[in-house]
This record gives structure tokens, C-alpha cells and sequence, in this order.
């Protein structure tokens, strides 16, 4: 039913506790790939950083903050595969959800699976939710994993 899977992260536990329903569905499905999808935001760029110029910074940080990410990727998707499961990491730049949707759209997946931090009231307001944009626009089928520790009984 689920051939490719799409799993968003943004490096935090809220979005690393999806990994446990990729890995049941991904299993229970014989999924063909897992994407492992990371989303750097662009960091903002200032006219002047103590003399350095804004162009050899931005492209310095904007670097290391991609290696850093590849590398996480990359970790998360050895884990996966020490479990069966054929993974891959993507790094791409961009806002989070827009692009999320644009890779679920253009490469045939069939399901996003994701965390959410659980907000709500103006937190979420101020904030926005990367989950709650992505449930309303998405192509495919959305499955959301909240933390144990935010479900309400």
C-alpha cells in the first residue's frame, strides 16, 4: 500500500518519535524507501559581522549547518537500515513545510509521517505549525505522532 515513505525531521526527539511508526509502517507495508527529509531554513543574513563580510559568513554558516544536517541525516538513516529498512537522507533549503509538500509532491510519495511539538493556543499562533500546514495541503495521506507525554486521556 505505502511504497515510499516520507519522514520530515527537524532534529529534535518531538520529530525523531515518528521513527518508531515509520519503522512499524514501513515494515508492516514492505515499504520500497523511507525518505528521511531535513529542511534548513535560510539563516538571515546582516549587513556587516565584525568586519567580515555578510557574503563569506552566510556561505560559511550556511555550510556548516548543511554538513552538520547531512551528517544527522545520514545517522538516522544507518539506524533504519540496521533494521531492514531501505532509508535515505535528503537535505534541502527552504521553509519547512512548503518544502516538505513540494517533495511529497514531485517524488511519488505516498505517505508523510511526522512529529509534532504539540502546540497549541498562541504559541502556535506566534510560531506557526510546520504539522498543521502540511496536514492541510499535503497530496498524500498524513500520519502525526505526538509524544506520549502530550496526549491527553
Amino acid at each position: 500500500m505505502y511504497r515510499k515513505i516520507l519522514a520530515p525531521l527537524d532534529g529534535s526527539e518531538f520529530s525523531e518519535y515518528s521513527l518508531e511508526h515509520v519503522k512499524a509502517v514501513a515494515k508492516g507495508c514492505r515499504a520500497k524507501e523511507v525518505v528521511l527529509l531535513r529542511v534548513i531554513e535560510p539563516l538571515p543574513q546582516t549587513e556587516d559581522i565584525g568586519g567580515v563580510t555578510t557574503e563569506d559568513w552566510y556561505r560559511d554558516a550556511q555550510a556548516k549547518v548543511r554538513a552538520e544536517t547531512e551528517k544527522y541525516v545520514s545517522q538516522v538513516a544507518d539506524k533504519l537500515k540496521k533494521e531492514g529498512i531501505a532509508a535515505k537522507g535528503i537535505v534541502v533549503l527552504g521553509r519547512a513545510a512548503d518544502e516538505i509538500l513540494d517533495y511529497a509532491t514531485k517524488n511519488q510519495t505516498d505517505l508523510i509521517i511526522m512529529g509534532t511539538h504539540g502546540r497549541s493556543g498562541v504559541s502556535r499562533w506566534i510560531i506557526g505549525s510546520v504539522a498543521d500546514k502540511i496536514i492541510r495541503h499535503s497530496p498524500v495521506p498524513v500520519l502525526v505522532a505526538s509524544p506520549a507525554a502530550l496526549r491527553v486521556s
